[in-house]
């Protein structure tokens, strides 16, 4: 990489970190309720697939967020971005964006596919009631770490809100959502 695109793209890193992530270049509204909607299908679909027991579990959840796409890159100073859809009942009742700015040992950019459950009702309606709810400050999320092909049960979950990340793709160090800012979508 060239010093000019260094220097840019470090500076565009350090923006979305001053901001706390929410200085993050979006589509034109290209990501409509329905285009999330379709993301979010496909992405449940993909995690039925990999994950034996994930559609029971989605079923006997209160809740659902589901972000199809998110996008995380860094070089020392990092940001992540995605947007998603809240399901309850098997229906979108809102949309929500996930941003991230982190300072620190990561090097790379990926995408990946995050699955939150909210598996008790308290949980979901502190998440809703919240003007913005950052993940490990207003509420603990549990990684449950399964991999493909591992399966999983409503009973082995004891934490209120659980989060899976799944389709890795491309190489970063560093992945949590520690910290992440979920805000809701005027859609």
């Amino acid at each position: 990489m060239d010093r000019r695109k260094f220097i840019g793209a470090t500076t565009a890193a350090a923006a979305i970190a001053a901001t706390g992530g929410s200085f993050v270049p979006r589509p034109a509204e290209a990501d409509g309720a329905k285009q999330i909607d379709a993301g979010a299908d496909a992405a449940l679909q993909r995690f039925y697939a990999k994950v034996a027991g994930s559609q029971p579990l989605i079923q006997a959840a209160k809740g659902v967020l589901v972000f199809p796409k998110i996008v995380k890159a860094g070089i020392g100073i990092g940001g992540e971005y995605g947007e998603g859809a809240l399901r309850v009942d098997g229906k979108s009742v809102a949309y929500y964006s996930a941003s991230a700015a982190s300072i620190g040992l990561q090097l790379g950019a990926q995408t990946h596919s995050v699955v939150i459950v909210f598996m008790q009702q308290p949980a979901l309606d502190q998440f809703r009631t919240a003007a913005g709810w950052t993940a490990g400050i207003d509420g603990s999320i549990a990684l449950m770490d399964v991999g493909d092909g591992a399966a999983i049960t409503t009973d082995s979950i004891k934490d209120p809100i659980v989060y899976f990340t799944f389709d890795n793709r491309g190489l970063m160090f560093n992945l949590s959502l520690e910290g992440t800012k979920f805000s809701k979508l005027a859609r």
